[in-house]
C-alpha cells in the first residue's frame, strides 16, 4: 500500500506589519523644516537667477531695444558677433591678455606676501590686515579714479617719472601701456588669495620640512619640494577663482576708460563692450548673446584647467 504524496502546505501569505503599510510619517516630519529653511533659497535661485538666465537665452535671438517687444531674429547675433564685427574680437584679445597677466601676478604676490606672513612672529594680524585691505577698497569706483588720476598724463607716478628724465605722457592715455594699468589695479587686490595661501601653508605639516632640511634641503628646494606639493590644491583653487573673476573684470576698465574702453579700445575689455552694446546701443539681445558665450568660455576655461590639474595637483589622501 502505497501513501499519497505529501504536499507542502500552502504558506500563510505574510502578514502585514502591525499597523498597517509602512509609515514614512516622521520621516517627512524630520525633513520638512529642512525644505521650509531652504525655500527662501529656493525662490532666490529660482527667481533671480534661473529665469533670467532663461530669459536671457530667449532675448539672445531676437532684435530687442528695451524699448520694443523682442523680434525673433534667430543666430543673427552669433553670426554678427563672430563673422561682423572687429571690435567684438578686440575686446575678446584685450580680455585674454588681461587674464594672461593679472592673474599669473596677483597669484605669485599673493603667495609671496603669505609666505612672509608664514614666518613672521610678531603684528602678524596687523600685516595681514593691511595687505588685504586693497581687496575691500579695490573694488570701489572711487579707488578705480583715484588709480586713474595717479596714472594720467600729468598724474603722480607721470610726476615722479619726469622728475628724474623719464616723461611717458601717462600710462591710462597710452593705448599700449593703459590695459597694464587695469592689471596693475586687478593685481593690488590679492588680499583674498593671499589669505588663502596663509591657510594653507598653515596646514603643511612642518616635519616635512625637517626631514627636507636633514636631507639637506635649502629654502628653494624646500619650497619647490615640500610647500608647492603641498599646497597645490589650494593654487589650484586660487587659480580657478582668479582666472573666472578676471574674465569678468569691468568697474577698473569703466572707471579708467570713462566707460568708453579707450584709448583706441585698449580698455575695451568683454563685459565693458558687451555693456556699450546692451545700454548704450540699446541692442540688448547682442549683448545677451555675448553673455552666452562669455559663459560657455568660462565654462570651458574651467573643464581644461580642472583636467590639466590632474598632472600637478597633489592631494594627500591618494596614496592611502
Amino acid at each position: 500500500m502505497t501513501s499519497a504524496p505529501r504536499t507542502a502546505a500552502p504558506r500563510p501569505a505574510a502578514a502585514p506589519p502591525a499597523g498597517g503599510p509602512r509609515r514614512r510619517g516622521p520621516r517627512r516630519e524630520r525633513q520638512g523644516p529642512a525644505f521650509v529653511f531652504l525655500t527662501p533659497w529656493m525662490l532666490g535661485v529660482g527667481l533671480l537667477t534661473l529665469v533670467p538666465m532663461a530669459v536671457s537665452l530667449y532675448l539672445s535671438f531676437t532684435d530687442y531695444n528695451l524699448f520694443d517687444a523682442p523680434k525673433w531674429v534667430g543666430p543673427r547675433n552669433y553670426t554678427e558677433m563672430f563673422t561682423q564685427d572687429p571690435r567684438y574680437w578686440r575686446s575678446v584679445g584685450t580680455t585674454l591678455l588681461f587674464v594672461v597677466v593679472a592673474v599669473p601676478l596677483k597669484l605669485a604676490l599673493a603667495l609671496g606676501v603669505a609666505l612672509l606672513l608664514k614666518g613672521m612672529r610678531r603684528a602678524k594680524g596687523f600685516y595681514r590686515s593691511a595687505f588685504y585691505a586693497p581687496s575691500l577698497l579695490g573694488a570701489s569706483m572711487s579707488i578705480a579714479l583715484v588709480w586713474r588720476a595717479l596714472y594720467n598724463d600729468g598724474g603722480t607716478v607721470d610726476s615722479v617719472l619726469s622728475s628724474v628724465g623719464i616723461h611717458t605722457g601717462g600710462w591710462v592715455g597710452d593705448p599700449d601701456l593703459a590695459v597694464f594699468v587695469v592689471a596693475l589695479l586687478t593685481v593690488w587686490q590679492f588680499g583674498a588669495p593671499m589669505v588663502i595661501f596663509l591657510a594653507g601653508l598653515q596646514q603643511i605639516p612642518a616635519d616635512l620640512y625637517e626631514a627636507a632640511a636633514l636631507d639637506g634641503a635649502g629654502r628653494w628646494r624646500q619650497f619647490a619640494s615640500v610647500t608647492v606639493p603641498m599646497l597645490s590644491p589650494v593654487l589650484f583653487f586660487n587659480l580657478v577663482l582668479e582666472t573666472i573673476q578676471s574674465f569678468q573684470v569691468f568697474t577698473p576698465a569703466f572707471a579708467i576708460s570713462g566707460g568708453k574702453g579707450g584709448p583706441a579700445d585698449s580698455t575695451n575689455f568683454y563685459t565693458l563692450y558687451l555693456y556699450e552694446r546692451g545700454f548704450t546701443d540699446s541692442h540688448m539681445g547682442y549683448a545677451s548673446a555675448m553673455a552666452w558665450v562669455l559663459l560657455v568660455a568660462i565654462g570651458a576655461v574651467t573643464v581644461v584647467l580642472f583636467r590639466t590639474s590632474r598632472s600637478w595637483v597633489f592631494y594627500a589622501n591618494e596614496g592611502a
